[in-house]
């Protein structure tokens, strides 16, 4: 396994492989890998001829107050990982790297991010398609992987691959999740004793708001109420947003209609969580 931290070196092997008839498999993260990460990881390696895997921290996606500085880091720990699971290429960047200087040329998401994280989190989803862009232009991949737990982010990046013609197929896995029903997250270490045990009725309200949608419920603020009324029941988290929404275009219907989205985000004392289900509207799941 090679690691890099330049971009150059990293675009010369990109260009030797492709010359070789290689295909590319690219899994961005921000380390800190865990069992979601080896997940998309596993689904790359099975597709490609090599995989890359970018560890980056970026800046651009963090708005004022939020977890940057305190966002966990584990370099060694993600090696291991990475070697452990056959990757090719770790692409390990500075802030100096990636952004050596102010941005001439800024991207700005507008649709897609009107509601869920993008509401709450301003400017958020521009870091990410902004990164996501430099990223893609330094590694050539055929396929890059990301997980459904950040919808959201899934739809964002499919509408920056199509929107802007990048020839890169998206391939959505499905959330990773502990044996409680908890989304697997790098974040999930911040939480006290007594927040893991209530964490996991995130997931439970979401599958109670689908549950009511299989019996037939198509008002949209029934479900909404029905989750919410489970979660308040069970956790003493600060539920930060409730919705349901068409999928994946991000928007408000009157009825459930066609594919949606249930989301849920909830603020605890150190970290904020989110999960969603996705399904179709007769409450089954969405397979895209």
């Amino acid at each position: 396994m090679r690691v890099s931290k330049e971009i150059h070196e990293v675009q010369k092997v990109v260009k030797d492989w492709t010359k070789k008839g290689k295909s590319i498999g690219f899994v961005p993260t921000m380390g800190f890998l865990h069992e979601g990460h080896i997940r998309l990881i596993q689904e790359a390696r099975k597709e490609n001829d090599k995989v890359i895997l970018s560890i980056f921290i970026n800046p651009l996606q963090f708005g004022v107050g939020e977890d940057l500085d305190t966002y966990p880091r584990d370099a060694d720990h993600d090696r291991n990982i990475a070697e452990e699971q056959g990757v090719d290429l770790v692409f390990l960047p500075e802030n100096a790297t990636m952004y050596p200087s102010p941005l001439t040329v800024e991207m700005s998401v507008t649709k897609r991010t009107e509601a869920l994280c993008g509401k709450s989190r301003p400017g958020h989803f521009d870091g990410v398609v902004t990164v996501l862009t430099k990223l893609f232009n330094i590694t050539q991949p055929d396929n890059t992987y990301f997980g459904m737990k950040d919808a959201q982010q899934v739809a964002v990046v499919d509408a920056l691959i199509n929107d802007h013609n990048i020839p890169v197929k998206l391939v959505a896995v499905p959330t990773v999740r502990e044996e409680d029903g908890l989304a697997k997250s790098s974040r999930n270490i911040h939480l006290t004793e007594k927040e893991r045990k209530e964490a996991p009725a995130i997931q439970e309200s979401l599958q109670i708001g689908r549950q009511i949608v299989q019996e037939g419920q198509k008002d949209p603020s029934e479900v909404i109420q029905a989750t919410q009324k489970f979660l308040e029941q069970r956790t003493h988290g600060k539920i930060d947003y409730i919705e349901l929404l068409s999928y994946p275009e991000l928007e408000s219907i009157e009825e459930i209609n066609r594919p949606v989205i249930l989301a849920v985000a909830v603020f605890y004392e150190k970290v904020r969580l989110i999960d969603n289900v996705i399904f179709y509207e007769d409450g089954e799941d969405y397979t895209g």
